[in-house]
């Protein structure tokens, strides 16, 4: 069974229970989608785009934010046998182009804000034959996607794809340089939401709070909910403590992914009394889960004493793996807070050195995974693939190690490391003991060059906002906390840019304040 055969199964099971929900906390709009509703109309349009050349091999662009809608396209790719190519609606117009000189998309499916924008690229855009607009502002040349659905047979496909097809093609965010076309497989999709389900036990009955851009392989948790029939709702508009707090009480829902840096800025509007967890009726919600970067033991334990009686959850992953889940932490007790956790199902991990061999327990060494959601490839690029992968196993960049019960710990990325002296700093412990500081909302840490040491440790701080930091105040919690040789020795106080999913963006620190990428 592949994901497009779920939707398929669930209309058999429960056809009039909601698959998709989206809310608006701003507007107020509420929109449901049932399993048969969501089939049909996928259906339509799966059988229009098949009548405009989408097939087994051609990509469909897909540049737009979460919504119901979103999900028809890219599932309606999905039944054609063609490629989706989701696109960061971030990205600039120069990315868009980089990414359609690669994938040669003969279909752009656009939201409508970006209809205007997208008219203005399309003479660099010379093998798109059709583009179509979510919406009503329709510009020279480009059609209502809702003219599709209409004039689509709302019979299934008489064919399905096959496990082995490919069927994705994602374009990584680009905070290390170009965009890299990550190509998977329907068996990529199914092997990461088989993991997903069983990693957070997802059911039926459960109700998920999906916040993350679709366009990321974030999409995996959603995934996850899918194959258990559950319902996923979408957080539309604005993404704040008091939205999702309300919406995980109106929506009586059971689990929700919150990236680290909403994580933070719950806990933080719960420090400051701006929302009260008593106002709220959350006696469903049984699970809140993490990752996609190194996620702080303090920040855990603050949530933990917010929700205590809520599962609380790791999760790694990739997007050449597939996205989420490839390790998971799981219901740990607090000894093993802070580690991503142990091979989740249908996943095996290394920890190996530079050689390929594996390292001893408690050393420092690169994670390398293996499964059936590893990336076919990246597409057109087989030197870089083969870099990446060897003999199957997918090389993370992740420096870990593991302890003695087999617990994975990252300890940072490989890139990352800050070589000072002859002493390697890892960053992230750096960071995790600048963050515990009552009056720091972010930090990144970064090397900066030095002709005496090689490099040094610089901190670039995002104090809590109304509060006030200075750097001998830093220099002095450092002191109390941090050995000698990895306290930073230049901070700097700005903004710390995240992309998307969370992540820092470090290469943008490096190039603004260390001269380098």
């Amino acid at each position: 069974m592949n994901i497009v055969e779920a939707i398929a199964k669930f209309v058999r099971i429960c056809p009039h229970e909601n698959a998709f929900v989206e809310v608006r906390p701003v507007t107020g709009g509420r929109k449901e989608a049932t399993w048969a509703q969501f089939d049909e109309r996928t259906n339509r349009l799966a059988h229009s785009l098949i009548n405009e050349g989408a097939g087994k091999g051609e990509k469909v662009f897909l540049l737009g934010r979460n919504s119901i809608n979103w999900l028809e396209v890219y599932f309606a790719v999905l039944k054609t046998g063609a490629w989706i190519a989701p696109l960061n609606f971030r990205f600039t117009d120069d990315d868009i182009r980089y990414c359609a000189n690669v994938a040669e998309p003969a279909i752009f499916i656009l939201d409508e804000e970006y209809a205007t924008r997208v008219d203005g690229l399309r003479s660099g855009l010379p093998t798109v034959k059709h583009y179509h607009v979510i919406g009503s502002d329709v510009t020279g040349g480009m059609e209502p996607l809702e003219d599709l659905v209409n004039k689509g047979s709302p019979m299934p496909m008489d064919t399905g794809p096959a496990n082995e097809d490919e069927c994705a093609l994602y374009f990584t965010s680009g905070t290390t340089g170009a965009p890299k076309p990550v190509l998977l497989q329907h068996k990529s999709l199914m092997c990461i939401s088989i993991t997903e389900a069983a990693n957070h036990n997802f059911t039926a009955s459960d109700r998920f709070l999906m916040m993350p851009p679709l366009y990321h392989l974030a999409i995996g948790h959603m995934l996850g909910v899918m194959i258990a029939g559950g319902c996923t709702v979408l957080l539309i508009e604005q993404i704040s403590p008091k939205n999702i707090i309300e919406t995980m009480a109106k929506e009586r829902l059971t689990t929700a992914f919150l990236l680290v840096p909403w994580a933070i800025d719950l806990v933080e509007a719960l420090d400051k009394g701006e929302i009260s967890i008593k106002d709220y009726d959350l006696s469903n919600w049984r699970l809140i889960f993490t990752g996609a970067q190194p996620v702080p033991p303090s920040l855990v334990r603050r949530l933990k004493g917010y929700f205590p009686e809520i599962t609380y959850g790791t999760t790694y992953g990739l997007s050449e793996g597939s996205g989420p889940g490839i390790i998971h932490l799981g219901v740990v007790e607090d000894k093993h807070v802070g580690a991503i956790g142990k091979p989740s199902l249908m996943w095996d991990a290394r920890i190996v050195n530079d050689n390929g061999e594996d390292v001893k327990q408690g050393e420092v060494g690169e994670l390398i995974v293996k499964g059936e959601g590893v990336m076919k490839g990246y597409y057109k690029n087989p030197e870089l693939t083969s870099r990446v992968i060897s003999n199957g196993w997918l090389h993370t960049g992740d420096l870990s190690k593991a302890d003695e019960e087999g617990f994975i710990y990252i300890v940072d990325r490989k890139k990352d490391l800050i070589i000072t002296g002859g002493e390697n700093i890892y960053p992230g412990e750096v960071e995790e003991t600048i963050l515990r500081h009552p009056k720091v909302h972010d930090v990144a840490v970064i090397g900066s060059p030095d002709d005496r040491l090689g490099e040094i440790v610089c901190a670039v701080i995002e104090p809590l906002a109304g509060e006030t930091l200075s750097e001998e105040e830093v220099g002095k919690y450092c002191e109390e906390h941090l050995p000698r040789y990895k306290r930073p020795r230049r901070i700097i106080f700005d903004h710390v840019p995240r992309n998307p999913t969370g992540k820092l963006e470090k290469p943008k620190l490096r190039a603004k304040y260390a001269g380098k990428n």
